[in-house]
């Protein structure tokens, strides 16, 4: 059993895995494997594979449930944006999981667990194992905890036009004035941020701060939107 691994998912994300083998199995490369032989292991590969197909479905039932609007394209472009080797590295830093691969000495002393790729897979063989051991529904809960919060978080932000959306929204009866107001602006000149008002029919439906005014507007448009879905229900 890799030391700490099962600690370390119980405490930080309270998952308690029933078949740790499948755990080592997803944080092993097959370099540690080679060096080991008599000890019959096996390496991430096949649970990645698994893990990434897991990922995938999970990740576009969320999207197409919670964006109810956005049409195919704009959807397979955000699921692209988040289902990659860059977000999926950085969500296995984010979790630690680089402290806990099994590596061969020759991979060790060439940094690979700081390698973007490997995280990737590491990230997605873990998925892997999780769904194995303890099916989608965990799978879903994890994902909750790590990757969709950054939606929330405005990872994404660049794959949303907020502001267009909420201008056919607003204007499908007909004409409606859409109004954005700079309420403040603070932070240090390195870090400035921006705090904006959007009003609808003259009616404050939003604010959002960003570090660019048109952030911000997005941030503030975006929230209009959820008045709109709220209003909806």
């Amino acid at each position: 059993m890799i030391p700490g691994l099962k600690e370390m998912l119980s405490k930080d994300f309270n998952i308690n895995f029933q078949n740790t083998d499948l755990l080592d199995e997803a944080f092993t490369q097959a370099s540690y494997v080679n060096e080991h032989k008599q000890q019959h292991l096996k390496f991430y590969e096949r649970i990645e594979f698994l893990g990434d197909a897991v990922l995938q479905l999970v990740v576009s039932e969320y999207i197409f449930l919670r964006y109810p609007k956005l049409p195919q394209g704009r959807l397979t472009r955000l699921r692209a944006a988040m289902v990659n080797e860059q977000s999926f590295s950085s969500f296995a830093r984010e979790c630690h999981f680089d402290q806990y691969i099994r590596l061969g000495k020759g991979e060790e002393k060439a940094h690979a667990r700081e390698r973007d790729s490997l995280l990737c897979d590491i990230f997605e063989s873990f998925v892997g194992a999780l769904y194995l051991d303890q099916g989608k529904a965990a799978v879903e809960k994890f994902c909750h905890q790590v990757v969709f919060p950054k939606l929330d978080q405005g990872a994404f932000d660049e794959f949303f036009d907020h502001k267009t959306e909420l201008q056919e929204l607003a204007q499908h009866d007909g004409p409606v004035a859409i109004d954005y107001e700079l309420l403040d602006e603070f932070g240090p000149e390195n870090d400035r941020q921006f705090k904006v008002s959007v009003t609808v029919g003259g009616q404050e439906l939003g604010v959002g701060v960003g570090h660019s005014k048109k952030g911000a507007e997005q941030k503030a448009a975006q929230q209009a939107l959820t008045h709109y879905s709220e209003v909806d229900k």
